[in-house]
């Protein structure tokens, strides 16, 4: 349960002249678990990164030395009025549904613990930096329960299926360098460096058109799943939007 060292707001929102936004997830005492509360709250800002027409990148962080994010909030488990209740809420707010949707370029900074639904979470980012000394796990299976924030579906789809299974179902974790290797992050660096490396990204791209980069990320997104052909006729049509926009 949360204690008197464990009061909201649990995420911080920041945004600079070049229109990048920080989300910190704000629980460093409980290594950023996420609870109920957070997750309203990163609704809430998620919604705000949707429906701004100037944000043009988000960059996603956990506060405190331990961790991005030790996962969900065991402590709730049950805790809800009921299970119909606790359904409900998560249909009506769908914070992954929300993440995989957004056509701006997210972030995922990420150093120490990052497991369960905090490695979910970042899978939902397009970017991935890593300190050095971080591990990644889906440990849900050690607990008795399967990952709910998709995870089994997003690891398997940056990792190959061999390794995507590994993970999920021996809870095993692995290290950066291993998660380096088998492309689950895109960089491995000091701990130092972690936070000026992700703002030189952010601020790269916020330097692009927006519209632009919006259309790059919506076509990447909607072709994933398609054949190629209907992938690359998608392609032409969000090219020719962009085009016509100039004339």
């Amino acid at each position: 349960m949360s204690g008197a060292d464990d009061i909201g707001p649990y995420v911080e929102l920041d945004r600079d002249e070049s229109g990048v936004y920080t989300v910190t997830l704000n629980r460093p005492n409980r290594i950023n678990a996420i609870n109920l509360a957070m997750r309203d709250e990163l609704w809430q800002i998620f919604l705000l990164l949707r429906d701004d027409p100037t944000a043009k990148c988000a960059i996603l962080r956990g506060a405190g030395i331990k961790g991005f994010s030790a996962g969900a909030d065991i402590s709730e488990f049950g805790s809800s009025p009921s299970l119909l209740e606790s359904r409900e809420a998560r249909l009506n707010r769908d914070l992954w549904g929300l993440m995989a949707e957004l056509d701006i370029p997210l972030i995922s900074v990420l150093h120490g613990f990052t497991y369960g639904a905090g490695l979910e979470m970042s899978l939902y980012c397009d970017l991935r930096v890593a300190s050095e000394e971080s591990q990644f796990a889906l440990p849900e299976v050690t607990l008795g329960y399967i990952p709910s924030a998709g995870g089994t579906q997003t690891i398997s789809r940056h990792l190959k299926h061999s390794d995507a299974a590994l993970m999920a179902i021996s809870g095993l974790p692995i290290s950066a360098a291993d998660a380096y290797l088998k492309g689950l992050v895109h960089q491995v660096v000091p701990k130092e460096k972690l936070d000026n490396v992700a703002i030189e990204w952010a601020r790269q791209m916020a330097a692009y058109d927006s519209e632009v980069v919006r259309a790059l990320k919506r076509t990447l997104r909607e072709g994933f799943d398609l054949p190629l052909d209907a992938a690359v006729s998608a392609e032409k049509i969000q090219s020719a939007n962009i085009v016509a926009r100039t004339q």
